[in-house]
């Protein structure tokens, strides 16, 4: 299983009362998705978990995921379940809590990695039962079609002046969005710790503060911002890839001279508890899934990388994925 790393409880996440009316209400939605199940096993009937709000990545993920199973014939009835809330460890402790049920798949994937790090969560994903990769998406920078920044040396010129007055917009603390700011703004030549970050549950929240000019710029992934960018109310300025996508007419960051890549993983794990059985039939429903022509469609569509794996190989990736988002966390000081 993975390896243990260190876990501080540095600046956990001001969860409090939020916190707990949150976690209630989505217990009972939870419950309420599952009392719905018929037997059969996850063949049968499966809920996929978004841990975040509607109109984000995970939400996409898991909607995606969702169609392709219908469509491919993989489950006879699959339902999506969205539970929002700290970088979505929330949805990591309810699935951790459903222990033994093989009708769940909870979506995972960096920024998750990042939360668990950032709140010092007591759960984490050696507490659930690894299934498969599925796919890598980037990051964008982005600003307002009506910002001054035509290009991301203006941006940064700007940020270098005034990192404190610079207002950047993402996903959740500790997140991929979080990660990609910190690693800009410390290949920039600023202070990481000097970063004004504000966080959002989801995409649809950082779109309404960069159109109220609330942030300077916003970072998310490139279909949470893909609709805006296309109609040009956004000026797309840098990709976190590390190398052009095709379909994306977006420079990568490296093209502009910054030392910064970050792919986004998308991932299921389910509940711990599982028998050999259990596991396998949900790794056997994530590969169909994955060499389905519905999905090569979904990967085309969203421009995400084919970068599927399951068992061992999967296990092994998580170990080597919570090490290295952990370094990069103790390297910006988040």
């Amino acid at each position: 299983m993975f390896t243990k790393h260190p876990h501080p409880r540095r600046r956990p996440l001001a969860a409090g009362v939020y916190g707990v009316v949150v976690t209630v209400l989505v217990s009972l939605a939870v419950l309420d998705a599952g009392l719905g199940e018929s037997g059969g096993g996850a063949r049968n009937s499966l809920t996929l978990m978004a841990p975040a709000a509607p109109g984000g990545g995970w939400d996409l993920a898991a909607r995606e995921s969702q169609q392709t199973m219908r469509s491919a014939g993989i489950v006879n009835s699959v339902q999506v379940v969205n539970v929002p809330g700290a970088a979505g460890t929330i949805g990591l402790s309810q699935t951790v809590d459903r222990a033994g049920d093989a009708s769940l798949l909870l979506i995972t994937g960096t920024v998750m990695v990042g939360g668990i790090e950032v709140s010092g969560s007591e759960d984490t994903l050696r507490d659930v039962t690894p299934i498969a990769r599925l796919a890598d998406d980037y990051g964008v920078v982005v600003v307002p079609a009506d910002s001054p920044y035509r290009t991301l040396d203006d941006l940064l010129a700007d940020w270098r002046r005034d990192p404190e007055g610079t207002a950047i917009g993402g996903g959740s603390l500790g997140g991929t969005d979080h990660l990609l700011a910190g690693l800009l703004a410390r290949e920039a030549g600023m202070d990481p710790d000097l970063l004004n970050y504000i966080a959002y549950p989801g995409g649809g929240e950082v779109t309404t503060s960069l159109l109220s000019h609330t942030v300077a710029a916003g970072v998310s992934g490139y279909n949470e911002f893909s609709d805006q960018i296309e109609s040009g109310r956004f000026r797309a300025l840098g990709l976190s890839a590390d190398e052009r996508i095709d379909g994306i007419d977006v420079p990568t960051l490296a093209e502009q001279g910054l030392d910064v890549a970050l792919p986004n993983w998308r991932g299921v794990v389910a509940p711990p508890g599982l028998t050999a059985e259990e596991r396998a039939e949900l790794e056997d429903i994530a590969t169909e899934l994955a060499r389905s022509p519905e999905w090569a469609e979904v990967l085309e569509r969203n421009r995400w990388a084919d970068t599927f794996m399951t068992g061992e190989t999967f296990e092994a990736f998580l170990d080597e994925e919570t090490a290295r988002v952990h370094q990069v966390i103790e390297e910006l000081g988040l």
